[in-house]
């Protein structure tokens, strides 16, 4: 019949074949693609650690006295406590999520820049250097490497081996497992969370994971050097929704995420490293973990480097679902200059477990937080 369509036996079955290799094809060449225009990322990839054992409260070795330092001029309240190369101009942000909201805690605004000669000269010694006689001058060396040597803890060597620690007081591979809940935008959040501390030699990693269950997930990661003087990051990037966003911090200078860059400060941290920090420094006694003292430093995001100060507020005794009653210092940090809002971080550290930060509370408002409280850690 004239018009009509006819059908070669088994024709229909080749053309649903044929169709579906296109498809197939198709599906691969968008992957790849998708492969080639996905941001190179900064960081290295390092192994995960094998971890063999479970961390449980035990009496805290006692931190040995730091060596003495030389007196440094704390900075006046008119100190610069921000850096950027260039005023940030004002642009609308979409309401954020309740991740970004946490990543957000350790990211203010960026508040209108001093001049860079202002930001550097904040950096520089507070006094010029006094001329030293000869004979002084001959026992220098040794001074200094009193000085710059770090502290070294009250117990023996075994014994700080079996507080879960190295030999050079750094905390041994460690992955603590946290609970998280709170509440955002009238609703209650659960979800978990993580912070991974690995070393290699004189390498390191620090990772924090949360995972907010039906929103989305964040990732952030440092990676450097360890130094006798603290961690020296290299790196830092953070992996969300909106995309990664990552800071490089070289010898002098720090390349923020939009390719500005600015000063680096002496002993500068960022989001993720300041926990295994601080944790190093209450166990090594640099800093003492003490009600009613503070603890300063520079922190590096991909948005800027601010001056952050953490007051010792409490010393508490926290529920948690795995080791019960634990005891805990509670540090606050003081606001920051020209905030993007009322976004603050707390910590809670233990020294039962390690000075190892067993709680952390991201405060977003009167009604809207994220709390992580510690389930788990697991140790080399």
């Amino acid at each position: 019949m004239a018009g009509a369509a006819f059908l070669v036996p088994g024709s229909g079955r080749r053309l649903l074949a044929l169709s579906a290799l296109v498809l197939l094809a198709h599906a691969v060449a968008l992957d790849w693609l998708a492969r080639q225009l996905e941001p190179t990322s900064i960081l290295r990839a390092m192994p995960a650690p094998m971890l063999t054992r479970l961390l449980q409260p035990e009496a805290p070795v006692p931190p040995a006295p730091p060596p003495p330092r030389p007196a440094a001029r704390k900075p006046a309240r008119a100190a610069v406590t921000s850096i950027a190369s260039k005023p940030a101009a004002p642009r609308p942000r979409p309401a954020a999520s309740a991740a970004e909201a946490v990543a957000a805690a350790a990211e203010p605004e960026e508040p209108s820049p001093p001049p860079v000669a202002e930001a550097q000269s904040a950096l520089e010694p507070a006094s010029a250097p006094v001329p030293v006689p000869a004979d002084v001058a001959a026992s220098a060396p040794a001074a200094t490497e009193a000085v710059a040597a770090p502290p070294r803890a009250a117990a023996s060597e075994p014994a700080a081996a079996s507080q879960g620690r190295d030999l050079d007081g750094w905390p041994v591979d460690t992955r603590l497992n946290y609970r998280l809940g709170g509440l955002f935008r009238n609703g209650e959040l659960h979800g978990s969370a993580r912070v991974q501390w690995q070393r290699q030699d004189q390498r390191y990693q620090t990772r924090v994971d949360i995972d907010i269950t039906l929103l989305v997930s964040l990732a952030m990661t440092s990676q450097g050097e360890v130094t006798p003087l603290g961690l020296k990051p290299e790196a830092y990037e953070e992996l969300r929704r909106s995309g990664p966003r990552s800071a490089r911090m070289g010898e002098d200078t720090i390349v923020l995420s939009d390719g500005r860059k600015v000063p680096k400060p002496q002993g500068v941290q960022d989001t993720a490293s300041q926990f295994v920090e601080l944790s190093h420094r209450f166990s090594s006694g640099q800093e003492r973990l003490e009600v009613g003292r503070s603890v300063t430093f520079w922190m590096a995001r991909p948005g800027g480097v601010d001056l952050w100060t953490y007051d010792i507020v409490g010393r508490d005794m926290l529920k948690t679902p795995a080791f019960g009653e634990v005891e805990a210092f509670h540090l606050k940090p003081r606001n920051i200059t020209n905030p993007r809002g009322n976004i603050a971080a707390e910590m809670w550290f233990a020294p039962s477990l390690q000075y190892l930060p067993v709680r952390i509370r991201i405060n977003m408002g009167e009604e809207t937080y994220v709390d992580l409280m510690v389930d788990k850690i697991e140790q080399r």
